[in-house]
């Protein structure tokens, strides 16, 4: 690989009833659209305004602003209103926003990651410095799993003994900046009662490589998000890649969008699969491949996109 892997990340700003900016990745939007009536639905969530009719696909319709604890919006300004159309984590939905600013290009090395202070629960996945100002990037996976909260079965992957015995030694790195994407991956490993390390940070994520390989364990799988702040997916893989101690992983990235554009870049950075999370039993396919990758390094083992 010659060249560094280095991709921009298109942001879109906002504002939410108080006059607040945020921002959104692109890569997430479909499309946006000036605000319109939507059908109620009986026994709805908090801050789930109805159904709306978008191209032919009835979509959920989400204030934004009620969800993430700033109040719902007044409906004498709806009508100003618009309707940000995303798809994430195989769900395609539309939150209510007050104002649309503009879309600014970025790298993810510009964003950092929230301050702790904020405490676990925020949705706010990330910060980026915009004309001398900080906009908090909202947590869209955090924020769908407080509106439609995941099946509790989700987590569980039928594997077989011999499966979850070949799984066990292995060095196992899982690297998520999403609190709620990294609970959804671990709660897989620990159902199956499969030892591994997690942190929320690409950086983190190659120096613990690093410090593993020096003492001789390197890690033998890697599952890693793509949008991650500071160090992405896409980077991380470069730089495994590109240190021959680490060049041996079997590198799994994973995105929450449903995107054949972000699973081919994914293989043009040397990742050997590439999955939209989230799926359990997928998930568990994947690292399977992954070991027997590893135990036949001989053989003709091809990913499976």
């Amino acid at each position: 690989m010659a060249s560094k892997a280095n991709y921009s990340q298109g942001l879109l700003l906002f504002r939410l009833k108080n006059g607040r900016q945020f921002a959104l990745g692109t890569l997430k939007i479909q499309e946006l659209v000036p605000y319109k009536a939507v059908t109620a639905m009986i026994n709805s969530e908090p801050g789930v305004k109805g159904v709306l009719s978008i191209r032919n696909k009835t979509i959920a319709v989400i204030d934004m602003a009620e969800v993430i604890g700033l109040g719902p919006i007044s409906e004498s300004k709806l009508d100003q209103s618009f309707i940000v159309v995303t798809d994430c984590q195989r769900k395609v939905v539309g939150f209510i926003v007050s104002q649309i600013d503009k879309i600014i290009e970025t790298n993810w090395r510009e964003i950092k990651q929230p301050e702790k202070s904020l405490g676990a629960g925020v949705f706010i996945t990330g910060t980026v410095k915009v004309e001398d100002e900080f906009i908090q990037l909202i947590d869209v996976e955090l924020l769908l799993n407080k509106i439609f909260p995941p099946d509790p079965h989700a987590a569980m992957a039928v594997v077989t003994d011999f499966q979850r015995e070949q799984l066990k030694p292995m060095n196992i790195l899982v690297v998520d900046d999403s609190l709620t994407a990294r609970r959804q991956l671990t709660d897989v490993l620990e159902l199956l009662h499969v030892p591994f390390h997690v942190t929320d940070d690409g950086q983190k994520a190659l120096a613990y490589m690093r410090e593993q390989a020096s003492n001789g364990h390197p890690v033998n799988l890697l599952v890693s998000d793509i949008e991650m702040p500071g160090l992405d997916g896409y980077e991380l893989t470069f730089e495994v890649r590109n240190s021959p101690e680490l060049a041996a992983t079997y590198i799994i990235l994973h995105t929450s969008l449903s995107s054949a554009i972000s699973v081919g870049q994914a293989h043009q950075v040397g990742a050997n699969e590439a999955l939209t999370k989230f799926d359990a039993k997928e998930l568990v396919l994947s690292m399977l491949r992954g070991v027997e990758f590893i135990n036949n390094p001989t053989k003709d083992n091809k990913a499976i996109p």
